[in-house]
């Protein structure tokens, strides 16, 4: 599958006229806990060339195929990705941290990953995560049966939530990287049990709610909830990220 996004990859690069910089995996694949038939989700950051952007028309600032059930490939313009870095947007921030990476410029993915402590603003993204996993917790979570999947998306931002709140960084990507906060034995036991599930369900498989789960949950959102106005909303200006815009435009 990586040849087939690699060549997808470059045919964009041709029929658009860009240069992808960075392209990773986002989704259940790079977060640990993909079913056998997750698809791929495929994000990358691209640049165009200078005039594309002295152009006094607004121009469109993402690209992407059109998504299919295997494949789900789309890009952002690197002024739109650079604005986001700047307002600590939590998918760009895990794109950078993916373990899949399918190709990069190293200079400037590096260059990134070194501003990402000094420009992630902890409340604003605390504040991400928070909302996802309260509103995943709130909709998808009450009913007499639930999805699967839904869990993970409501453990994961959860996680990265109090990560913010404890370490004060920015949260890791992994699943697995966050699940070392969890102190409570039954907890993990609960959570290996799904994605032990998880490893031979379908997408749309369905389970009844696991209680110990959902009353961890909101124990943890609550307490996240009531540090998070405590959190530093601290920004920075824009001048690094300027730099790296100008150095990286398609000549």
């Amino acid at each position: 599958m990586k040849e087939i996004i690699l060549q997808k990859l470059a045919e964009l690069e041709q029929s658009e006229n860009i240069r992808i910089l960075y392209a990773c995996e986002s989704g259940s694949r790079a977060w640990g806990f993909a079913s056998p038939d997750s698809d791929f989700d495929v994000r990358f950051i691209y640049a165009r060339n200078v005039n594309h952007y002295l152009s006094i028309a607004e121009m469109p600032d993402v690209v992407g195929l059109p998504v299919n059930e295997v494949l789900d490939i789309g890009g952002w313009d690197l002024k739109k990705a650079l604005k986001l870095f700047l307002k600590s947007n939590g998918p760009l921030y895990e794109w950078l941290q993916s373990p899949i990476v399918y190709h990069q410029d190293n200079i400037f993915t590096n260059e990134l990953r070194g501003l990402m402590p000094a420009y992630f603003s902890l409340r604003s993204g605390g504040n991400h995560y928070l909302s996802m996993a309260n509103n995943t917790l709130r909709d998808d979570l009450q009913s007499d049966i639930v999805k699967l999947k839904r869990y993970f998306y409501a453990l994961r931002p959860a996680l990265a939530c109090q990560w913010i709140v404890e370490k004060q960084t920015v949260p890791p990507m992994e699943f697995d990287k966050l699940r070392v906060l969890i102190s409570d034995q039954k907890v993990q036991k609960s959570i290996d049990d799904l994605l032990d599930q998880k490893k031979t369900a379908d997408e749309k498989a369905f389970i009844k709610p696991v209680a110990l789960l959902n009353e961890w949950l909101t124990d943890i959102l609550n307490n996240c909830q009531e540090q998070m106005p405590l959190m530093p909303s601290d920004k920075k200006d824009a001048d690094e990220l300027n730099e790296v815009f100008r150095k990286y435009l398609k000549p």
